[in-house]
Formats: structure tokens, C-alpha cells, sequence
């Protein structure tokens, strides 16, 4: 998360002082624990999987579901499963921020970032140059670890970004602690120090010839903060604790399946002598007449009760994070595309508030490629592109060509050939309906050509036909 200083108390912005650094990691380090609990609950770390039982009798199953890695892969998937579009009036003055943008594999690293916002609530990503020779650079960008990278901004209502920090634990060759890489991104440097022994920067833990300073041309701080929501939660977060009910219910389900099979077997009215192997027969027992019983002690199982607690558990996790059970039957293979947008109403509605969100940093992130792109002679205005997100829902492909002929002449194609789903570019789109409209044009004119053609020589010969059939007729 953002953290807020008073900007007016650091002298040189480009050097932050070691006392503020320190306070401002140790305050991270306090965010660790909630940060490993949500990357350990989405990679399927759960708390179920560490319980214990007292009675040492009884079967300890562990059955975990993992809710939390759905919801995060459906989040992922309805935002950036269709690639993020990028649109202006004046397409020429864009392309070279499209082009540096598709170099970087951004589609990829979009469904990262998107994957991390929905797990940890936050995520981090910075623009570097990668040097190609001795006088060219590319640009490059890199996804990192929210839970060792923050960034600062200053106490205004604007939050100006001061710098960013990112923390690069170290280790030796055996695994050991070797300290670590803080790097600092401030406006014009990147200011690095070493540590001996974990993230502390405490005079004596430093290692010699640090900090280094090298100059930066971002033109501001590189490392752009995204937010899931205000609150900076992640999808599942608020679900955990039903989560953990659901497995250790479905746990408990299961160790009472089994001591159902495992039952004990009670015989009254007679003794049996000596020990009963597992699987041995008993015979020669007396009969029921003779008050001689034998049944088995179980424990009496409700199915109905459980499913239905079970059921109720799960739904509420689907209604509460808004991400809803697919397998559900509601969410038959024939329902239309629009009613499945009224069963899928919450949901978009709650992505509809993070895109607003993520929107916000991309625009960050353009204006940092035009800055270093201006840089380099390539004129380009971020200011026009509009970035188009589309939710990866179900689409009636129909009725969305229906929607773009009725906009037709109303709305620039540019925008409603935005609308067609798998991530078409509305620009290529354009460039192939007039090729279309090039390649018509010729072919109906190479037919209407040999139309004439044809008609022309048609007409001669038919005259000479004629003329024949009348002579023919005027001789006989």
C-alpha cells in the first residue's frame, strides 16, 4: 500500500533518509503476515490442512476445496481474459506506445497483474530499459512481489508519488540468509543498498561501496501501484473464515464416512472367547431364540442435514465475493447471452468498480512509455488513448454485429468495432473492411468488364444468327 510522508520534511527527494526508509519497511514487514496468508490461501495453504485432533482414535481427514483459487481465477479471467484495448482518434499519434506495449508481452502480464490484485488486493509494476547495444535501449516491464514493494506519496489530498521501494531478499548458495537488494525509484535515481542481514538499513548492516546512485529518465517514480479497491483487499480475503468451514465440514463429512465403515461390532446375550482377528468369521454363536444378539455400533449419519449445511456454507462464499458457482444450474449451457448478464449482475457490478481502478494505473503506465518515448524523438500524446476494457462474459456475436451496423454512422468505427469480442485491434479491423471494400469494388468491376464483353460479342453473333434464320425462312 501507498504510504504517506510529509514531503515538505525531506530535504532531497531523490535521497531519502535512512531513518524514513527504515520505519517505512519495518511498517511492510507488519503487512507480512496477512500477505502470506493470502498467497498460501490461493496456492492451497489452507488452515484445514494443519489441524489437529485430541482424540488420537479418531481419523484426522483433511479435505481442502479451494474457493479462494477459484475466485481469483474467475476474477482473472472475466477482466483479462479479453485483452485490453487501446483506442484514440489520431492512431498514428499512439502507435509507437502500442508497439512498445505488444513487444513487452503486455497481454501476459496484464493477467499477472490482474491475478495479483485479485489475491493481495495490490500490485506492483515497473518500467525498466534494457540496453540492446552500446546506444539503444528497449523498454521492459516487470510484475513484483506486493509483499516486498511499497510506494510513498506525500500527506496532500493529490498524493503526488514520491518514490517506490522494492526488496529483493537474498540467500547463499545453501539457502541461508544473505540479506538483501533494497532498491529505492525516486523521480530521477535509483538509489540501491545491501544489506548484510535481513531488510534492516541500520548503520553496520550495509555492505561496503553502497548505497549506489544511478540517474533514471521515467520522468517519475517507475514503480506504478494498482489497486484492487479502495480498501485494498483481495477478492476472497472476507471469505476466508467461511472457507475454512466449508473444508472442515467436508473434512468432518468424510471422517464420519469412514468411521461408518469402521463400525464396532456388539454381540449381547453370549461371550466370545478370546481374540477376533480382522476378517475371521464367527461361528458356532447362539441363536436369537436363546436372547443372543449381535449389530453394529455406528453413529447415525443425517446426509440431508449436512449437504444442506454444506450448500449453504458454499453459497454464501459465491454470494459474498460476488463470483458466482458455474456449475450451478442456473448457468445452463442454453441460456441466452443477455439473461446471463442479469445472473452474472453482481459480479459485474464489482468489476465494474475495479476496472475503474485499474484504468487509473494504466493511464500511469502510458504516460511513463510517453515520457521515454518522447525521449527518443517518437512523438506520442497518451492523453488520447482510451483504454477499453471488455468483461470476458458469454456474448450473443449477433446481436453485438446487430449493435455496430445500428451505430454505423453515429459512433466512429474505431470505438464500436471495439465492441466485438477475442481482443480484435478496432484499428486492424478498420484497415481489413476497407481492403474489403478495395477488393469489391475491383472484382465488380472486372465482372461488370467482362459482362460488357460477353454482351457485346453475344450481340454480334446473335445478329448473324438472326440474319441466317431469316434468310433461311425467306428462302424456304
Amino acid at each position: 500500500m501507498a504510504y504517506k510522508v510529509d514531503a515538505t520534511l525531506i530535504d532531497n527527494l531523490d535521497d531519502p533518509p535512512i531513518e524514513m526508509l527504515n520505519y517505512l519497511i519495518n511498517l511492510k514487514q507488519d503487512e507480512q503476515t496477512r500477505l502470506d496468508k493470502l498467497h498460501d490461501y490461493y496456492i492451497g495453504k489452507q488452515a484445514i490442512l494443519d489441524r489437529k485432533i485430541d482424540n488420537p482414535h479418531s481419523k484426522n481427514t483433511k479435505v481442502m476445496v479451494n474457493h479462494a483459487k477459484y475466485i481469483t481465477d474467475m476474477m482473472t479471467g472475466m477482466i483479462t481474459g479479453n485483452p485490453i484495448n487501446y483506442v484514440s482518434e489520431d492512431d498514428e499519434n499512439i502507435k509507437p506506445i502500442v508497439q512498445t506495449l505488444s513487444k513487452m508481452d503486455i497481454m501476459a502480464h496484464d493477467t499477472e497483474l490482474e491475478r495479483d490484485l485479485s489475491c493481495y488486493g495490490v500490485a506492483y509494476e515497473l518500467l525498466y530499459l534494457s540496453p540492446i547495444d552500446d546506444e539503444h535501449t528497449q523498454e521492459k516491464i516487470a510484475l513484483l512481489d506486493p509483499r516486498n514493494t511499497f510506494v510513498v506519496t506525500d500527506d496532500t489530498e493529490d498524493a503526488n508519488e514520491l518514490f517506490g521501494v522494492y526488496i529483493l531478499p537474498k540467500q547463499k548458495l545453501d539457502g541461508s540468509d544473505n540479506g538483501a537488494l533494497i532498491s529505492v525509484y525516486t523521480q530521477h535515481k535509483i538509489v540501491q543498498y545491501r544489506t548484510i542481514s535481513g531488510n534492516s538499513l541500520l548503520t553496520g548492516n550495509i555492505q561496503a561501496g553502497y548505497p549506489t546512485k544511478i540517474n533514471q529518465f521515467w520522468g517519475a517514480e517507475p514503480i506504478t501501484e494498482y489497486k484492487n479497491n479502495e480498501q485494498m483487499q483481495g477478492d476472497f480475503e472476507q471469505q476466508i473464515t467461511s472457507i475454512d468451514a466449508y473444508n472442515s465440514l467436508q473434512s468432518d463429512r468424510i471422517s464420519d464416512k469412514d468411521a461408518f465403515v469402521d463400525a464396532i461390532l456388539l454381540a449381547y446375550g453370549t461371550t466370545i472367547d478370546g481374540d477376533i482377528g480382522k476378517g475371521q468369521m464367527l461361528d458356532g454363536l447362539p441363536s436369537k431364540d436363546e436372547g443372543t444378539s449381535i449389530e453394529w455400533l455406528t453413529k447415525t449419519l443425517d446426509e440431508n442435514q449436512t449437504q444442506t449445511l454444506s450448500d449453504s456454507i458454499a453459497n454464501d462464499i459465491h454470494e459474498m465475493s460476488n463470483v458466482p458457482n458455474m456449475n450451478d444450474q442456473q448457468f445452463a449451457g442454453n441460456v441466452s447471452g443477455e439473461a446471463m448478464k442479469y445472473k452474472l449482475f453482481g459480479l459485474l457490478n464489482l468489476i465494474a468498480g475495479k476496472e475503474q481502478l485499474l484504468i487509473k494505473g494504466l493511464h500511469r503506465r502510458l504516460q511513463l512509455l510517453q515520457n521515454d518515448l518522447n525521449l527518443k524523438a517518437q512523438s506520442v500524446d497518451a492523453s488520447l488513448i482510451k483504454v477499453q476494457i471488455s468483461p470476458n462474459i458469454p456474448i450473443n456475436l449477433t446481436d453485438v454485429v446487430n449493435n455496430i451496423k445500428t451505430a454505423d454512422g453515429v459512433i466512429p468505427r474505431l470505438i464500436t468495432y471495439g465492441w466485438l469480442p477475442d481482443g480484435y485491434d478496432p484499428q486492424k479491423m478498420i484497415e481489413m473492411m476497407q481492403q474489403q471494400s478495395k477488393d469489391n469494388i475491383a472484382n465488380q468491376q472486372e465482372a461488370m468488364g467482362s459482362i460488357e464483353s460477353t454482351a457485346s460479342v453475344d450481340d454480334d453473333q446473335g445478329g448473324y444468327r438472326d440474319d441466317n434464320s431469316n434468310d433461311e425462312s425467306s428462302e424456304s
